[in-house]
């Protein structure tokens, strides 16, 4: 351990049951570093996160901090070592203020019985401006926004005296601006001499973001070093095992077709106006813009969940009227949301039921009554299709990777045979190889003759897998980019225009 080390992990293994979930994995992190853990879902990310903070003991291997080793850590230990971790959850109390929540956990930690609530303003205020972040510390922490959550969750790090901050896939449910303010905010980390694990997926902030890499995959580490040594190239093959492509590649459509969809001057207010725009059958188009552009709202009043006040739609040749999700249904319209565990999943079914819930009356028989066999045909064929990891359809859809759950969303909208698909975010919180299968699943339907939209502010997925790209600016289409045109730096350069 050098001197600038100030957490190793050496050799740690552990096994559940039968399963091997690390094996021998060694990390060194560097004080004032951002070290980059990588690797796919289920690689043992996680465990190694729970075993260095206590939550989990090592089967073999030790843990070096503060000039002391141990061959195991329980949470206190960690604590009182500086190691603190963020979960995707955050691990926040909802009905507490901003400043509650930041420095009421560091006096509990001191046993303090009396608290001041002047002391913990007094406190929290100390480290927001410390960070140079804007919070409200009055506002109660359930009407933040997410990006704000993870804020405040930093803040309390650094009110217990952080030395070592684990983010865990930190940015999954933020926008790109958000995603650049968080990156910011690490770089303040940075300074103060605080290391930071930042835990991911994603190729591009790994690569943007860390100083040094270590790539997991089944359990082990398969690379490690400084981030110069790794592109986007030799990063997917570490973490997947084998080459991720890097291309556009977009299927081929009819352009002189007509439409599937046409959106005339669709309007809401205080959220869009006079957004049109064609949509042909085989193509797949993009819609992106910063947080609070409009995009999603599009999306939502497409399907009816808040239905646009002014404007036309049509699906082929008929005009229809989207007064709620229902009618957009009953036009051929599907609708994959962003936040797929609380609007497009029932969590503790199964596979099977998630797959045909809205297709049931697709599967009818005589008498109104479900056509057995023909349901199984359905499950079987998609489970098959999409390719779905699971020991059979009977298992939870909690027990998935965020892969496997997008998949089956994906899925259920299939059943019913859409003519438009829109997806909201498809790829969120999933890793780089399942990333890669879903926008494959994407062009094989847009291949079929669906129309798909695309909401996303990923910007290499947008160029991967789009025909044209759409940019909506303070809720109106501002620009449309096409052809060789549909470049990373001219989406970039639309965004902030």
């Amino acid at each position: 351990m050098t001197s600038s080390t100030v957490l190793a992990a050496r050799n740690i293994s552990k096994r559940f049951g039968g399963v091997r979930a690390l094996d021998a994995v060694t990390l060194e992190v560097r004080a004032g570093d951002v070290h980059c853990v990588a690797g796919e879902n289920g690689c043992g990310k996680s465990t190694l996160i729970k075993i260095i903070s206590g939550v989990e003991s090592p089967d073999a291997g030790e843990i070096e901090i503060g000039g002391r080793t141990r061959s195991r850590m329980t949470p206190v230990d960690a604590l009182r070592a500086g190691i603190q971790v963020i979960y995707q959850d955050f691990s926040l109390f909802p009905n507490l203020s901003v400043a509650e929540n930041i420095a009421l956990t560091p006096l509990i930690a001191h046993r303090r019985k009396l608290v001041n609530p002047r002391d913990v303003r007094t406190r929290a205020a100390a480290v927001v401006a410390e960070l140079g972040v804007q919070l409200d510390i009055d506002a109660p922490v359930e009407e933040l926004t997410v990006a704000d959550r993870q804020l405040t969750a930093i803040c309390r790090t650094l009110a217990e005296e952080a030395r070592v901050i684990f983010m865990d896939e930190p940015t999954t449910a933020l926008t790109r601006h958000e995603v650049q303010a968080l990156f910011r905010v690490v770089q303040t980390l940075q300074e103060r001499g605080v290391a930071t694990i930042f835990v991911s997926h994603k190729l591009d902030e790994v690569l943007e973001i860390s100083q040094h890499v270590t790539v997991m995959r089944n359990g082990a580490v398969v690379a490690s070093g400084p981030v110069g040594e790794f592109d986007r190239v030799s990063l997917g093959r570490a973490m997947t095992g084998r080459d991720v492509r890097d291309l556009r590649d977009v299927p081929h459509f009819d352009q002189g077709a007509q439409p599937v969809l046409s959106v005339e001057a669709l309007g809401l207010d205080g959220a869009f106006e006079d957004v049109t725009f064609d949509l042909k059958p085989g193509e797949i188009l993009g819609i992106t813009g910063l947080l609070g552009s409009g995009r999603s709202e599009i999306a939502e009043a497409l399907f009816g969940t808040t239905p646009a006040q002014r404007g036309r739609v049509k699906v082929g040749d008929a005009e229809v009227k989207i007064r709620g999700v229902a009618d957009a249904v009953a036009a051929g319209i599907g609708y994959v949301p962003s936040d797929r565990l609380t609007e497009g999943l029932f969590l503790d079914q199964s596979i099977a039921d998630n797959v045909v819930a809205g297709s049931l009356d697709l599967h009818r028989a005589r008498f109104g009554l479900l056509d057995g066999a023909h349901l199984r045909r359905t499950i079987d064929a998609f489970f098959s299709a999409l390719r779905i990891k699971a020991p059979s359809v009977a298992a939870p859809i909690r027990s998935l990777s965020g892969g496997n759950q997008q998949r089956v969303v994906l899925a259920k909208w299939l059943a019913r045979g859409p003519r438009v698909l829109i997806l909201n975010s498809p790829t969120v919180g999933v890793d780089v190889g399942s990333k890669e299968e879903i926008l494959d699943i994407l062009r094989k339907e847009a291949g079929k003759g669906k129309g798909v939209i695309v909401i996303s502010d990923d910007i290499p997925e947008l160029v991967s897998v789009c025909h044209r790209v759409l940019v909506v600016r303070q809720g109106r289409i501002r620009q449309v980019i096409d052809g060789e045109h549909l470049t990373e730096g001219s989406i970039l350069e639309g965004l902030n225009a």
